[in-house]
This record gives C-alpha cells, sequence and structure tokens, in this order.
C-alpha cells in the first residue's frame, strides 16, 4: 500500500545536537540563582533554543491557527451541542467574542481562523483564511468520513497556511462540533487503546450521553477496522480519511510544515494533540518542535500524550509533558495561548538574567 501524499509531506531530521544542548546548559547554570532553581522554565528554555537553533531564542510574530470543521458523526448525538455551533462560534472568533480571542489580543498573538470544512459560507474576513475541503465530513457510521483527495487535500492546505504565515511560533487551536469524538478514536486506533478509556464528556455530556458517545464510536472502529500489513504513517493516514476530520488534518499538515521551519509549535488541548498524534505517526520528528501547553480535562488527553510520548521514543528534544493543569476542556487554542507567557518567560529570564560573573555574585562553594 502506498500513499502519494506521503513523499508531498516535508522532510524532517532530527536536529537536537549535544553542543547546543551544553551552551544552552552552562549559559543557565551561569545565571544568578542556584542551579535548577527554575525547574521546569529551564527546560523549556533549553528546548526552545533547541528549536530555534540559538542559545538566546527569541519568539517573533507568534500565529494562532484555530482551524474549524464540521463533523458528520455529530449526527449521531454525540454532542451537547447542534452542529450550527461550529459556524457560530467562527463568527464569534472573528467578532473577537470567544475566549482565544480575547487571550489572543491580551498577549498580543495574531489570529488567525481557518475554514477547513464549515456546513457554511463565511463572508470574507481579514482574518480568515478560506481552506474549505469539504462542508462536513461524512458520517462514519456509513462511509468514510473523508476522502483520500479531501483528507490529502486538508494536510496540503495546513502545509501551505503556515508558509505563508511570519513569526518563528505557530499555536494550534480548533473547533468543531463532534471533533472530540474523532479525537477519541484517532487515539483509540493509533494508540491501539480501548474505546472507553478515549471517551469522555466534550462539550458537556452526563454520564447517559458519555456512555451513547462510546457506544456509537465503538460501532464507527468497527465498521472501519485497522488495516493489516500497513505501516505506521499509513494507518494514520487511513484513520484520518475514516474518522476525520479535516480541520484535524489541516493541523496535522501546519505542524509538520512548522517543523520543518524550525518554527516553535505550541500544541493546544485534547484535539489538537490528536492532529499532532497523526503527524508524529507521518514523521515522529515534528515532536522535536511541539510544545504541550496543557492537559485538558477531557478523559483521553492523559493517554494521549501517552501514546505520543511512545512514538517521540528515545529522540533527543522530545518532551510531552504539558505545562499546566487547569482542567480546561474549551479547545480554541486557549490553553495554548494562556501557556504562551511561559515561553515568553523562559526566553527572556535566559536572556536577560545577569551571570554571576557579570553581577560580582559569589558562585556556590565547592562540595
Amino acid at each position: 500500500m502506498t500513499h502519494s501524499i506521503l513523499a508531498e509531506l516535508p522532510a524532517l531530521a532530527p536536529w537536537h545536537t549535544a553542543e547546543r544542548a551544553q551552551a544552552l546548559q552552562a549559559r543557565l547554570n551561569a545565571l544568578t540563582k542556584p542551579l535548577g532553581a527554575l525547574g521546569r522554565l529551564e527546560a523549556l528554555a533549553l528546548r526552545l533554543g533547541q528549536i530555534l537553533g540559538t542559545d538566546a531564542p527569541q519568539l517573533r510574530h507568534p500565529q494562532v491557527l484555530v482551524c474549524a470543521a464540521d463533523h458528520g458523526v455529530a449526527a449521531a448525538g454525540v454532542s451537547a451541542y447542534p452542529s450550527a455551533v461550529t459556524a457560530q462560534m467562527v463568527l464569534n472568533f472573528l467578532a473577537g467574542g470567544a475566549a482565544v480571542s480575547v487571550l489572543a489580543r491580551q498577549h498580543a498573538l495574531a489570529l488567525n481562523v481557518v475554514d477547513c470544512g464549515v456546513a457554511h459560507d463565511f463572508a470574507p474576513h481579514a482574518q480568515l483564511i478560506v481552506a474549505k475541503t469539504t462542508r462536513g465530513s461524512a458520517n462514519p457510521l456509513h462511509d468514510l468520513a473523508l476522502t483520500a483527495q479531501q483528507r490529502d487535500a486538508a494536510l496540503r492546505a495546513g502545509q501551505r497556511i503556515v508558509q505563508g504565515l511570519p513569526g518563528n511560533a505557530v499555536l494550534l487551536g480548533e473547533m468543531g462540533i463532534g471533533n472530540t469524538s474523532v479525537a477519541a478514536l484517532l487515539l483509540a486506533r493509533l494508540g491501539q487503546l480501548d474505546i472507553a478509556d478515549c471517551v469522555g464528556s466534550g462539550t458537556g455530556l452526563d454520564a447517559a450521553g458519555v456512555a451513547h458517545k462510546t457506544a456509537v464510536l465503538g460501532a464507527v472502529l468497527q465498521r472501519h477496522p485497522a488495516q493489516a500489513q500497513a505501516t505506521v504513517a499509513e494507518q494514520a493516514l487511513a484513520a484520518l480519511s475514516a474518522f476525520g476530520g479535516a480541520e484535524i488534518a489541516t493541523l496535522a499538515g501546519a505542524a509538520l510544515q512548522a517543523a520543518s521551519q524550525r518554527r516553535v509549535v505550541v500544541v493546544d488541548g485534547f484535539i489538537a494533540s490528536a492532529a499532532v498524534l497523526v503527524a508524529a505517526c507521518l514523521n515522529p520528528a515534528v515532536l522535536q518542535a511541539c510544545v504541550f501547553a496543557h492537559q485538558s480535562a477531557e478523559r483521553g488527553h492523559a493517554l494521549m500524550l501517552q501514546a505520543i510520548e511512545r512514538i517521540g521514543g528515545d529522540m533527543p528534544g522530545v518532551d510531552t509533558r504539558p505545562l499546566l493543569a487547569l482542567d480546561l476542556r474549551l479547545g480554541e487554542g486557549s490553553g495554548a495561548a494562556l501557556a504562551w507567557p511561559l515561553l515568553q518567560s523562559a526566553c527572556t529570564l535566559l536572556a536577560e538574567m545577569a551571570t554571576f560573573a557579570g553581577a560580582g555574585v559569589s558562585e556556590r562553594l565547592a562540595s
């Protein structure tokens, strides 16, 4: 089995070097503080230096990418909200009223809203990128959610969008009623997990709603069995086509492109992590560029991060530990925006803190 899209994906190779790590660690150790006293901020500064290829990393023109699409699986009653909310929330993003809109303004993040497959046509807007590959995916209970052509077009769109954006950091977000179901399906298949362990309340289902959602998704998995003799990459493409969605495919393409350009990729919650799971199956080296913003309250997110960590294996520079744990389950890129100041602080501390020698402060006594 071969997929021509695999040949079109950006080339990625490991870029973590011992020399860069040593230089960054030496700088961190020389700052006026006890060794390791800034905890995970030091590890974050070291990672950002590795991603950006410098001992003095600076974050420039950060771009939030909120990709939106509708999902056929929503017709099976797996969400607490109707599918019309996807389009309504896109309009809310553009009007500046959503949580990610507020946080983007607060932290001076450029907000880009991408119509990847919403069942609605929007009027032109300065912040709207139209990259529609479908008007909502098909219902995977009955058919492939995305045809191979739609899936590949979405992967290409993600690459193209990032190529057109300035800066050296991309924050991944999404919107799509039903997409926690899609993320749970991708996790179950690509992580080889029981679907019951992957399903959460999404937009706020009660226990009966979660049970119904689990049953529906179990039926979807039976309708689309795993492919025998497929490589990891081929299995990921097959799952993306079987389950959707267009926004997840677009984000996967965006992550791969951003990593190929040595941009920092800030990953939001459960659905954005599903896109990175797919991207990592296509090329594990993408994980070198990924900073995971938070662990959401969605049940499967911790398992998603563990699955991604397994794909990363022992590759240097991969760290799937989330920066925050705030019980968020909003999506939109809101968690990525909330974590953004930590990345800024890590870079600023590395650049502006005095060294022991420079400040005339005595260093630690020899033991």
